[in-house]
């Protein structure tokens, strides 16, 4: 079994129950699996790789995420719209997407974040142009796989078209019956529930706005049966607790608990920006998780999520980069310092200090998607984790605190090295399983092609 020793570690977080860090620490893996860490280990190993100068992390988690949005970034008739007018706009570009855009915008999202120290990611897809399956879920799998990102599909929905007082044009949405049939048929090709799972399924409505009350409530029936998990969006805008309240005479968190959906502890929602202390404390007892988008959120100016509030009554608190045509990148690193810096804004410069954005982006994480094996680096774990160089003039002056310069400082976000399950995918800033440059090339190729169809 091949064998790598990380050595020499300016600085090791390890993100465990007690916060360790080493100074000038190691790590031994043995396959997929950390063997040892700590302070001149003597072990032989196939591979060394010198961390002088570096931080070692756990490689980020992102919770949340619309992979094919990274085809449609930018667009000008939309860079400064709220939320509903936003995906009704895009909404008629979404509809042209094909199999094979959905395959390379994976590739092109989940290179990003790999690039930027994320090892693991979810994709909620939910968008089925003329109603039909076309096996889109199973193209974002093949993405992941060939990138080498540790991946959780979110097998995402939409029931509730125009015609039924929806958002999303009719011919995008689909039938209960076929909605579940295919989430069905992932669950049994795809969800591996062992530890160190590289594939696992989650059943994701898209929103309120978009699915039809049977759906929400036959899915979290089928997420019990099937035992895996459920996401959708929640609490994202005034509109939609306005909308919420008109239809249903109940605020979100309380139209998705009427569903059965914080039942069991294997929820999390998108964003919850619009959420009150009481709602809070539900959540927390429910162990009901979020996933916090910061940048998303503030390009769209649907307001700030209470981040520590969260935290306070021990809500599984994650961070998502969310889809690329509300963020414009998947900057996961990026996503960790927003997250520290926008809580400081919401509530009080004391709110997020750094080690507590760190651990929401590992440990949170992991806790949010419902894995133990995942987000800490010590023996037993995977051996996913992420390299940052500090040796640049970008952190001069800044080395008092290695695992802080991370986040407060840095003119660039790429890690140095990155490992998935045991593997290198990134080395020297570099994707090692894809071509970036064709990557983007054939991305902007179908980005045009989608543009034109829509005009």
């Amino acid at each position: 079994m091949k064998t790598i020793l990380i050595r020499n570690a300016l600085r090791i977080a390890r993100m465990n129950d007690t916060r360790d860090e080493l100074t000038n620490g190691d790590i031994l893996i043995e396959g997929n699996v950390i063997k040892g860490i700590g302070e001149g280990l003597q072990a032989k190993a196939d591979r060394v790789i010198d961390a002088k100068n570096c931080v070692v992390l756990p490689g980020f988690i992102n919770t949340h995420h619309h992979l094919y949005q990274t085809l449609t970034r930018n667009l000008p008739a939309v860079q400064d719209s709220k939320l509903f007018d936003w995906l009704v706009y895009l909404y008629e570009v979404w509809r042209h997407v094909t199999p094979e855009g959905v395959n390379i915008s994976a590739q092109v999202g989940l290179g990003e974040l790999l690039l930027t120290g994320c090892t693991t990611s979810s994709d909620h897809f939910y968008l089925f142009p003329g109603g039909k399956s076309a096996d889109l879920i199973d193209r974002e799998i093949e993405g992941a796989a060939t990138v080498g990102m540790r991946f959780h599909a979110c097998r995402g929905s939409m029931s509730r078209g125009k015609s039924k007082g929806g958002l999303p044009p009719d011919d995008v949405v689909q039938a209960e019956d076929e909605i579940m049939k295919d989430c069905e048929r992932l669950v049994r090709k795809y969800h591996d529930r062992k530890p160190f799972a590289m594939t696992r399924i989650a059943l994701a409505p898209c929103s309120p706005f978009s699915v039809t009350t049977e759906l929400l409530k036959i899915s979290a029936e089928m997420a019990k049966k099937w035992d895996v998990r459920l996401h959708t969006h929640l609490a994202e805008t005034i509109d939609e607790e306005a909308y919420c309240l008109e239809r249903h005479k109940m605020r979100p968190l309380a139209y998705m608990e009427s569903v059965g959906w914080l039942e069991g502890g294997r929820s999390w929602f998108a964003h919850c920006v619009h959420m009150n202390e009481p709602e809070s404390q539900l959540m927390g007892k429910t162990q009901t998780g979020v996933a916090h988008c910061p940048s998303s959120n503030l390009r769209l100016g649907s307001g700030i999520a209470p981040a520590r509030m969260y935290l306070k009554h021990k809500v599984p608190l994650g961070l998502g980069v969310d889809g690329s045509a509300s963020n414009d990148c998947c900057d996961m690193l990026g996503e960790v310092r927003q997250a520290m810096l926008v809580a400081r804004v919401k509530s009080g410069v004391g709110a997020m200090p750094a080690r507590d954005a760190l651990w929401i982006a590992t440990r949170g994480g992991a806790a949010v998607l419902g894995r133990d094996d995942i987000g800490e680096l010590s023996p037993g774990k995977a051996a996913d984790l992420t390299v940052f160089d500090l040796s640049g003039i970008e952190f001069a002056g800044a080395l008092s605190d290695p695992v802080a310069a991370v986040l407060f400082c840095g003119s660039s976000h790429k890690a140095k090295h990155v490992m998935v399950n045991g593997e290198l995918v990134v080395e020297d800033g570099r994707l090692l399983k894809a071509d970036e440059t064709a990557l983007a090339a054939k991305a902007n190729q179908l980005s045009r092609e989608m543009l034109e169809k829509a005009a």
